[in-house]
Order: C-alpha cells, then sequence, then structure tokens
C-alpha cells in the first residue's frame, strides 16, 4: 500500500472548472487565485472526471451567485460519475476577471470530504482510503482490512461487482455527519455506514443509504465514524468493513423490494463468516430475550431498523436478520441464500416479494420460513 500520487495537474483542474462549468459569462471565473483552496484540499484524489452543470444563476452587484450541479468519478472505482449540488459564490476582479471566492455544498447538500480539509489518499490492493485529519497509519491500517473484506465479499457473493471499494475517513462523528447531511446525533455509536447513488427507472439519480432504491450504481461509498470505529477490537473493525462491503457487492440487487432484515442480515452474515462466534456471542441482546422467554413473533420490519431511544431493539432486528441468513446458510445451503437474495431484489415491488423468491428459491412459505427462524433462535441462543 502507498499514497496515491494525484492524477490531475492544476492545469486540467482549471480547465474543467472553467468556461461550460458555469456559463461563458464566467469563463474565466476558476482563476489561481479563486480555486488554490479547494484544489489542495482534494489534489489527492485520483479523479478521472470533474465538471459542473449551472442550475441557476443570480446576479449581485458586482458579483454573483450561482447553484451548480457537481460530477465527479474517481479513476478505477466509479463506474459513473457521482453528482452533488454546490453553491458557487462568484467575484469579480478589479480589471473584469471572475473568479469563484467560495464553493460549497448546495442547500440540501452533504459536504464532500474536501470540504472538511486536506484530503490524505491511500491505496490498498482493493481499496482507496480518503481521509481528512488522519495518520497515514491509520489510513494504512483501514486499507489492509479493506483489503482482507473484498475477497471475503467475492468467495461468498461471487465477483459480478467491480471488487474494490473506497473507504472515507473524516476527522470526528461531525464530519461524518456533515458528509451525510445529518445530525450528529443519528450516527452516535454507528461504527460505518455505507451511501451510494441509485439511478432511478425514470432516468434521474437520487442519495440512496444502504438497502434503499433500485437500479444500477455508479459509485459507493464507506463512510467510517472514527469514534465508534477506532474503540472495536480488531475482530469487530473487520467485521464492520466486511459487512459494508457487502453493501457495496450486492448493491445493484438490492432494491425496494428488498426488506432490511435481509440486506443487513445478510451483510452481517459475510461479516462474521470466518470469526468463530457462536451466535450467543454474535447476538447477545436477542439471546437475552429468548433466554427471557421474549421470543420474536416475526421477523424483523424495516421500522425495526431505525435509530431510536432503545438501542436494544435496534441490535435485536440486526442479529434476528443475521440469523434468519445463518440459517438459510445452514440448511438450504450458501448458493441458495444468494439465489435468494437476488430473487428478493429483482421483484417488481416489496409486496409478495419474499414471498415469492422463498416459494421460487427454497421452496417454502413464510408462514413455515417463520416458524423455522423461531425454532432456529430458540435452539441456538437457548440456554
Amino acid at each position: 500500500m502507498r499514497p496515491r500520487s494525484p492524477r490531475w495537474s492544476r492545469r486540467r483542474w482549471n480547465a474543467a472548472s472553467a468556461p461550460s462549468a458555469i456559463t461563458r459569462t464566467f469563463q474565466r471565473a476558476y482563476t489561481e487565485t479563486g480555486t488554490r483552496a479547494s484544489y489542495a484540499d482534494l489534489r489527492a484524489v485520483p479523479l478521472a472526471e470533474w465538471s459542473y452543470r449551472l442550475t441557476a444563476l443570480h446576479p449581485d452587484g458586482a458579483g454573483a451567485t450561482a447553484e451548480a450541479r457537481l460530477s465527479y468519478r474517481i479513476q478505477g472505482y466509479d463506474r459513473a460519475p457521482v453528482t452533488t449540488d454546490r453553491a458557487l459564490t462568484l467575484s469579480r476582479t478589479a480589471d473584469g476577471h471572475w473568479y469563484v471566492a467560495a464553493d460549497k455544498p448546495g442547500r440540501k447538500a452533504g459536504q464532500q470530504l474536501w470540504d472538511q480539509g486536506t484530503v490524505t489518499a491511500v491505496e490498498g490492493a482493493h481499496s482507496l482510503v480518503l481521509g481528512v485529519g488522519q495518520s497515514g497509519d491509520t489510513l494504512r491500517e483501514y486499507a489492509g482490512l479493506a483489503d482482507t473484506a473484498v475477497p471475503a465479499v467475492s468467495k461468498a457473493w461471487g465477483t459480478q461487482w467491480t471488487q474494490r471499494v473506497v473507504l472515507v475517513v473524516p476527522r470526528s462523528l461531525n464530519g461524518m455527519a456533515g458528509l451525510l447531511g445529518a445530525p450528529a446525533s443519528n450516527y452516535r455509536g454507528i461504527a460505518a455506514v455505507t451511501t451510494g447513488e441509485v439511478t432511478e427507472a425514470n432516468g434521474g439519480s437520487s442519495p440512496s443509504k444502504t438497502g434503499a432504491g433500485s437500479g444500477r450504481t455508479p459509485a459507493d461509498r464507506v463512510i467510517l465514524n472514527p469514534e465508534a470505529y477506532a474503540v472495536l477490537g480488531s475482530v469487530g473493525k473487520q467485521v464492520v468493513l466486511t459487512h459494508e462491503t457487502t453493501h457495496v457487492a450486492t448493491r445493484t440487487h438490492t432494491s425496494a423490494a428488498t426488506p432490511l432484515w435481509l440486506s443487513e442480515g445478510y451483510a452481517d452474515w459475510i461479516g462474521y463468516l470466518g470469526t468463530g462466534r457462536t451466535a450467543s456471542e454474535a447476538a447477545p441482546e436477542l439471546a437475552r430475550a429468548v433466554q427471557d422467554g421474549d421470543l420474536p413473533e416475526d421477523l424483523p420490519v424495516d421500522k425495526d431498523f431505525g435509530f431510536t431511544d432503545d438501542p436494544t431493539k435496534l441490535a435485536e432486528a440486526y442479529e434476528g436478520g443475521w440469523l434468519a441468513c445463518r440459517m438459510i446458510a445452514a440448511h438450504w445451503g450458501q448458493e441458495r441464500l444468494g439465489a435468494f437474495y437476488r430473487a428478493v431484489g429483482a421483484h417488481q415491488g416489496r409486496t409478495g416479494a419474499v414471498e415469492d423468491a422463498l416459494r421460487g428459491e427454497l421452496g417454502t412459505t413464510l408462514a413455515d420460513f417463520t416458524a423455522r427462524w423461531r425454532d432456529y433462535l430458540t435452539d441456538q441462543l437457548g440456554e
């Protein structure tokens, strides 16, 4: 692993940021003066594309503000560009040259990593780790974990995906929240999330958290919460990163038809493979509930995976999904589990998706599957 050398010179950066990016009126908007800070902050990112599309222009005396859609692609990792809204402040020099005085996230858009400081990049065999405020040793450690996760996921899921992962490491929990455009309280204690863009049926593109959306995926990012991730043990760090890498691999087969118990349970199932963790060790909250006589009646529903004041219920939902997938692999086999996942995601909608896939891939019904799962919980978690 080595620091990634920049692929874009300042000349290419300025060229990509000029006339067609805004309008001919502002063909000199991106001068050396206007782009120095932004270029320095992201110059380590191996960009393959970078362009803006003007969406609104608001003249204001001697200056102007512009709303623009930024599209960029990381070389060797993104199949298609990531898009995000930006708010540009344009000013003019005494000799009439335009420049960008400020380039910030759009009103409803999250930050990009370089909005938070100078980006450091480390490349592994299967990974690119981008960090702000992190040491090179830390980023190299994370690249090593990602390089272990990618082949582990491919062994279980198959190789029909990019087999590469981009890991984003902000300085803090607040930095993670800024990237996600959400309150930090939503992610306190959450070690990592996977985000991506999904092309909708109408041709548009929208950001999507893991397990949502449908269609092809142009780019995914695994975003770490450095505060929660750093306190995990070595096994815990690997499980989390393999879990998130599974989401990257399965994204194109994960749709609005896929329930969270399946998408999160399957990611946990691959994450825990080879760790030697028993059911009770990996599912302590659900084990306590079962041993206290509080056996779940049904599989977890999507709302059980929401962030609430009761972290125990959230843990039980993840554990219940994991054990459902673990049961499928144990009873029907690993290949049938993968086929079941794909069949659910290929369904036209949520209604009937699980039922049809259970019947077609596993030869069972939802009622029978749920009963088997409850018996499995008792067998694996009971005293």
